[in-house]
């Protein structure tokens, strides 16, 4: 009887075990949303984000022509000032992925009056 009980613990302890990675893993590969969706990256892109569940690890693809406009990663003050501060990562290819890291993600264009025209979002990722 011992060795029954002990065997059927070992199989619940291993289905717990699984179910909780299942859970853990369900994120695992994030969303991929298309910044604008067909329109792409341009300007009025305030709203874009209304609606839409980020997580950490979903990733923004974002199209433009990358010879008038880019997409600088920046802190909440460059954020809201336009500007972009020293270091920031500007990103200038025209079909850019950037992976979300947790809390706030912001990005701007900093081609001259595109963020202050509303090229630019705030994502908060879960």
């Amino acid at each position: 009887m011992a060795q029954g009980r002990g065997s059927a613990t070992r199989a619940v302890v291993i289905a717990v075990a699984l179910l909780c990675l299942l859970l853990h893993s369900e994120h695992v590969h994030g969303a991929t949303y298309t910044v604008g969706g067909s329109g792409g990256w341009t300007f009025n892109m305030n709203n874009w984000p209304k609606g839409k569940r980020f997580m950490a690890g979903d990733v923004l693809v974002f199209n433009y022509d990358p010879t008038i406009h880019n997409v600088v990663g920046v802190d909440g003050g460059g954020y809201r000032s336009c500007t972009t501060p020293a270091g920031a990562k500007v990103y200038k290819t025209g079909k850019d992925k950037i992976k979300l890291v947790k809390g706030q993600n912001f990005f701007i264009c900093n081609s001259a009056e595109h963020c202050e025209s509303g090229m630019k979002i705030a994502i908060n990722a879960m």
